[in-house]
């Protein structure tokens, strides 16, 4: 836990240990991994990750008692991971599903994090994935000038990187009235598109929005 600098909110950063996570115990399907010191950067609490070998049904969830974060404050959430150095772990398409759930609230979007953002030669930012298992003539992307990569029409959350080298990708929204017994619940999905892997998660972190 820390306390926002500009808004006093309290923020966490939930570790993978405390995610729930689909055959998480399953030693074929996820693997837990010690990090080296750089990766603890600004983490050193967190001493280990979790890492995706094999699944065809991707879901985490993060759940926190709201009575926790501070009341009557906005938070936004988001998965802190890494992507294998190939970059071609079938996380492109199907486009992942984050929701965000509180009360009688729940929102959704489609993410992708096998997703980079790059400026043209015209100054405009663009954004691509690393293409590892779309067909040729799927209609919404085109090639990009980029080897390997497509041009990405559709509105979809692409992850950013991090100050500490990780990534992160932002899965949605939600305000904190007055706290009390409820909770959030925090989630990720992709249960189509065959076999994933290669995802590195470090936590789920729940932020103040500015």
């Amino acid at each position: 836990m820390r306390l926002d600098r500009a808004t006093g909110a309290k923020c966490f950063l939930i570790s993978a240990r405390a995610l729930h996570i689909s055959r998480g115990e399953t030693p074929a399907s996820w693997q837990w991994i010690h990090l080296r010191s750089d990766e603890m950067q600004g983490n050193e609490r967190f001493s280990e990750a979790v890492r995706l070998r094999k699944v065809s049904w991707l879901e985490i969830c993060a759940k926190m008692q709201c009575r926790m974060l501070s009341q009557n404050s906005a938070y936004a959430t988001y998965m802190v991971f890494k992507l294998a150095d190939s970059g071609f772990n079938k996380l492109d398409y199907p486009f992942q599903v984050a929701s965000v759930g509180i009360g009688w609230y729940r929102s959704t979007r489609k993410v992708c994090l096998q997703g980079y953002m790059e400026v043209g030669d015209d100054g405009v930012t663009r954004k691509h994935i690393w293409r590892s298992s779309w067909e040729e003539n799927w209609r919404p992307c085109k090639r990009s000038r980029v080897t390997g990569a497509i041009h990405l029409k559709d509105k979809i959350v692409l992850p950013w990187r991090r100050a500490d080298c990780w990534m992160e990708v932002e899965l949605g929204e939600f305000y904190n009235e007055e706290g009390g017994d409820g909770e959030v619940s925090v989630g990720l999905m992709q249960t189509t598109g065959g076999y994933k892997s290669g995802l590195v998660v470090l936590g789920v972190e729940i932020r103040s929005k500015q």
